[in-house]
């Protein structure tokens, strides 16, 4: 069973702002705050990408192209990390999944889509 529920996603024009969450269930409840968590997205034909990283300390890392627009962050008492997402791009347009860090092949959910219309 996927461990994570994602949300918050949808059509943004460029220039805007969404805020995603992801929420934990099941069998990472118990331990949420001592992993290392991940937002990754996926475009049409393309493989995962790593967007941002946040480990059990709260340290951050960004991949190079959302430095500065986006912001992770993690809440361990409400099992819920979020992606602050600014001044969007049409190429941000994807589908955001969040998961361990490194990623577990078992745990990619549905995700949630975020379209930036070019």
């Amino acid at each position: 069973q996927v461990p994570f529920a994602e949300s918050g996603g949808g059509l943004v024009q460029a220039g805007g702002s969404l805020r995603l969450s992801c929420r934990a269930y099941r069998s990472i409840l118990s331990s949420f705050s001592a992993y290392d968590l991940g937002w990754y997205r996926q475009a049409p034909g393309q493989r995962h990408e790593l967007v941002a990283s946040i480990d059990s300390d709260g340290g951050t890392t960004y991949a190079d192209s959302v430095k500065g627009r986006f912001t992770i962050s993690r809440q361990n008492g409400k099992k819920t990390m979020y992606l602050q997402m600014n001044n969007l791009k049409a190429e941000d347009t994807a589908v955001y999944y969040c998961n361990l860090f490194p990623q577990q092949q078992d745990y990619w959910g549905q995700g949630t889509q975020v379209t930036v219309p070019s």
